[in-house]
């Protein structure tokens, strides 16, 4: 399909006038950024060339794609108004274009810019977030510390984990106890002092490890007459290697978790997770649903803006854009108000993160059929 002039002439609009607006906001970002940590990077001695790589460089996509759905909703009002005010609309729709047909061009930028969010939200930004992340912890939160304590983890179907304290810093886990359980009764135990992560090879090295295994035997008990009967094994060692379905990663802030994690890896962590009975599942799903959610909004908000704005009214620009920063503000409350359903568990995490895109997709609806035609 050949862009015409008319396609070209908004489509150009649409898209400079949200990538300035956008430029704009992140560059006022920035500045306040540097200036309410510019202690921080000065106090630390924090070399220049991490600032810039691995904080700013990561800031700039990660906010700018979490500001797009609102500035493409502004950009899209504040130019399409400006259009109306100089009776554009008016010598367009009066050459016999129809409604339907002027937004064509506004529904191209709106997927050349959802596409690229999406492709954002699941594949580039989760290692850009990873980086940045890993920056802050480093310098501005001073080296993120667990202060978990007595935790508890179900690593396999029968396996339970059980950790007194653990320190990310050095990954190592202390006062640990393992436990395999097949139909309700412990059929293994292993207790260590403490457990420390090798990198090299992926396993934990355990100290002073105590394990006691209990065998099912298939004989009669002479003495009662029955079977089965078991018998018991206990042995030590000083150190021992083991390979667990746990890993320092899953000592991580549940937003490092996820939020890290590119598209097919958060899907196989959340197979994993739904394996070892995890209650965070919802938090890890919603996440995931809003990776597409998100970028979706776009059209919705694109097709509510040019439907608003694409009148001419007394009350010029500024009352359009009020009125799209009101609409605006419903909507992202609404996302919030509902990611947090979701994530409490009162809603399923795929109906909760779309709820707020199917009303604004009747709200899109209204608008349009009250469009000037």
């Amino acid at each position: 399909m050949l862009l015409k002039k008319l396609d070209r002439y908004i489509l150009k609009k649409f898209l400079t006038t949200f990538f300035f607006s956008i430029t704009l906001i992140l560059m006022i970002f920035i500045v306040f950024d540097i200036k309410d940590k510019l202690a921080t990077f000065s106090g630390n001695d924090i070399p220049l060339k991490e600032i810039i790589f691995d904080y700013y460089l990561m800031f700039i996509p990660y906010y700018g794609n979490q500001f797009s759905p609102l500035f493409i909703f502004i950009s899209v009002i504040f130019f399409t108004s400006k259009m109306a005010q100089q009776t554009e609309f008016i010598a367009i729709l009066c050459s016999g274009t129809s409604f339907a047909r002027i937004l064509r061009p506004y529904i191209i930028g709106a997927f050349i810019l959802s596409f690229s969010s999406l492709m954002l939200n699941h594949f580039i930004l989760p290692r850009a977030f990873k980086i940045k992340i890993g920056f802050e912890d480093k310098w501005i939160n001073k080296n993120y510390n667990n202060d978990e304590q007595n935790i508890h983890r179900k690593i396999g179907s029968n396996r339970l984990l059980y950790i007194e304290s653990y320190d990310n810093h050095t990954n190592t886990a202390y006062k640990v106890s393992l436990e395999d359980v097949v139909d309700n009764k412990q059929v293994y135990f292993l207790s260590a002092d403490n457990m420390h992560w090798d990198s090299l090879s992926s396993e934990w090295i355990l100290s002073n490890v105590r394990e006691r295994k209990i065998l099912v035997q298939d004989r009669l008990d002479t003495l009662q007459n029955t079977k089965p009967i078991y018998k018991q094994t206990n042995t030590y060692t000083a150190s021992k290697k083991l390979k667990l379905e746990f890993a320092p990663i899953d000592m991580w802030r549940d937003e490092s978790k996820i939020e890290t994690k590119p598209f097919f890896e958060l899907r196989d962590y959340i197979a994993r997770e739904k394996a070892k009975g995890s209650n965070r599942i919802e938090l890890y799903e919603v996440e995931q649903y809003q990776r597409s959610s998100f970028p979706f909004a776009t059209f919705i908000l694109t097709i509510i803006g040019v439907c608003v704005s694409s009148r001419k009214v007394r009350g010029g620009v500024g009352l359009q854009i009020a009125l799209g920063l009101f609409i605006s503000c419903i909507y992202i409350m609404l996302m919030y108000v509902f990611k947090t359903i979701a994530t409490t568990g009162f809603a399923s995490p795929l109906l909760g993160v779309w709820t707020p895109n199917i009303i604004f997709s009747f709200v899109a609806l209204y608008f349009y059929k009250k469009a000037q035609k």
